[in-house]
């Protein structure tokens, strides 16, 4: 039974990794890519790490997954998040589409204000 699952979380991470690298070819702009990226490619590794430590059934494989599981799911999103407020600082264009920049209203209010964020619809 637990071979089965072990499979199953194996095959599942892998497609949600294969999704991940779809959805960087596939989106229109660094913003969408980052966001496709980061969330599917952490659940993708997480459950082929919980499919491995099911299949290995050593509680060194097991410690050593749940420990890059712990590290993958705190280190990605912080650095999407830093390569997204780098893209937009640099000046990168968002996707036509788009429909609201929560970052173009925050950086023009003072320090303790929250923003949310400008509609791009009435700016067009």
């Amino acid at each position: 039974m637990t071979d089965l699952l072990g499979s199953a979380l194996v095959v599942l991470g892998t497609l949600l990794i294969v999704l991940a690298a779809f959805g960087l070819l596939r989106m229109p702009d660094i913003y969408l890519r980052l966001s496709a990226t980061s969330k599917s490619s952490s659940l993708g590794i997480a459950c082929v790490l919980a499919g491995v430590a099911l299949l290995m059934q050593d509680t060194g494989v097991t410690l050593r997954a749940l420990i890059i599981v712990a590290f993958v799911v705190l280190t990605v999103p912080v650095a999407s998040h830093i390569l997204g407020r780098a893209a937009y600082r640099a000046g990168t264009k968002l996707w036509a589409g788009s429909v609201v920049d929560e970052m173009g209203e925050s950086q023009h209010a003072h320090p303790g204000a929250r923003s949310t964020g400008k509609d791009l619809r009435r700016s067009r």
